[in-house]
């Protein structure tokens, strides 16, 4: 069984932003149904945001879709990053107006996370903020973290200490991307770097750069 997760947060995002947005609900996996949704959230909408459907799997469609059906321009349809590698970025013209789409995955981490790397500072300067890119400190990890091959960005509730001076970092638990709980107490993104020979882990510690995320679940 799977729940329906991913709409939830991703309204509830978009509320705090206070963007003003339209639910078109479930997509069935049919190019039909695809083009039928899809159709009425360009018509509607300047920017759409989907999850799911951007995979490798045989009823991965939403790509092919944007470009057959829609002539859409897949800007990147890959990311080097964990988790959300599956985050597509498209544009197109409907009726003259020029549209885009972020096409999230749908593990439910890799979509909260992905919209908080490009979905928000997108809408942020679509929306004419001053300031779109998102607040990066320093934070204190005082327990190792095995480092992955691609760039990770480590879910952490960050609490501040007084006597070092610095933010430290909690980890939220298990990091599985299908693991929404890990979000859940998250105020920040540890900004790992991918490993090498050289840096397989982050020791207990170490300061690393933490990305602040807005609100919590």
């Amino acid at each position: 069984q799977i729940f329906d997760s991913n709409r939830y947060v991703l309204l509830a995002m978009l509320k705090e932003c206070n963007c003003i947005s339209i639910d078109l609900g479930i997509a069935e996996d049919t190019r039909e149904a695809l083009v039928q949704q899809i159709s009425q959230g360009l018509d509607d909408a300047d920017v759409l945001v989907t999850s799911g459907g951007v995979s490798m799997g045989e009823m991965d469609l939403l790509k092919p879709v944007l470009e057959k059906d829609f002539g859409a321009i897949i800007h990147f349809g890959r990311v080097f990053m964990k988790p959300g590698k599956p985050t597509t970025f498209a544009s197109l013209t409907r009726n003259g107006k020029k549209k885009f789409v972020f096409a999230l995955p749908g593990n439910p981490v890799s979509a909260t996370v992905t919209f908080q790397l490009f979905v928000l500072p997108a809408l942020k300067k679509l929306a004419g903020w001053m300031k779109t890119d998102p607040t990066v400190i320093s934070a204190k990890v005082p327990f190792p973290i095995q480092l992955d091959n691609r760039p990770e960005y480590y879910r952490v509730k960050l609490v501040w200490n007084n006597s070092e001076h610095i933010a430290i970092a909690e980890s939220t638990g298990i990091q599985r991307s299908s693991r929404l709980l890990s979000m859940r107490s998250a105020n920040a993104l540890l900004l790992l770097p991918p490993r090498d020979e050289t840096k397989p882990v982050i020791n207990s510690g170490e300061i690393v750069s933490a990305m602040l995320i807005s609100g919590s679940l």
